[in-house]
């Protein structure tokens, strides 16, 4: 389901279900809360530095990414929720697809021919949304 947000003179589509957005517009803090602390426990099981990170986030100031880190988090916008929401999609899929948890958290730090050699974790942090959903699909068209 796409749902159209008007932000100012921006109008945005995105793919969220109805329910997911209204309980985003309900209490935005939490929903910036779980985001943010899924993510950076996804971070810490997978090793990523914190250069890395910030790419993955769509580049926030230090500032910012150091008080999202401490959970400082008042809010945050639909780009990050939605990179958010593909690292756990991906995390998930590594949990279907690898017999074990150790394999799966291992798998973005290794080499791939499907991104050019580079591992996912590289391919994802070249900072555009595009090679999230990329290694998303990647995944969902392994899984089956």
């Amino acid at each position: 389901m796409c749902t159209i947000i008007a932000l100012g003179f921006n109008t945005k589509v995105i793919n969220m279900n109805a329910v997911a957005y209204e309980l985003i517009n309900q209490d935005k803090q939490k929903a910036a809360s779980v985001a943010l602390k899924t993510f950076f426990n996804i971070m810490e099981k997978w090793g990523v530095k914190n250069q890395t990170q910030m790419a993955l986030l769509g580049f926030p100031s230090q500032g910012t990414f150091y008080k999202w880190k401490k959970g400082e988090a008042s809010s945050i916008s639909i780009d990050t929720l939605e990179r958010c929401s593909y690292i756990m999609g991906i995390y998930k899929a590594l949990g279907v697809l690898f017999p074990t948890r150790e394999q799966a958290d291992a798998w973005p730090s290794k080499e791939n021919e499907a991104f050019d050699g580079l591992s996912a974790l590289d391919y994802m942090a070249k900072g555009s949304m595009v090679q999230l959903l990329e290694t998303r699909r990647y995944l969902d068209a392994q899984r089956g």
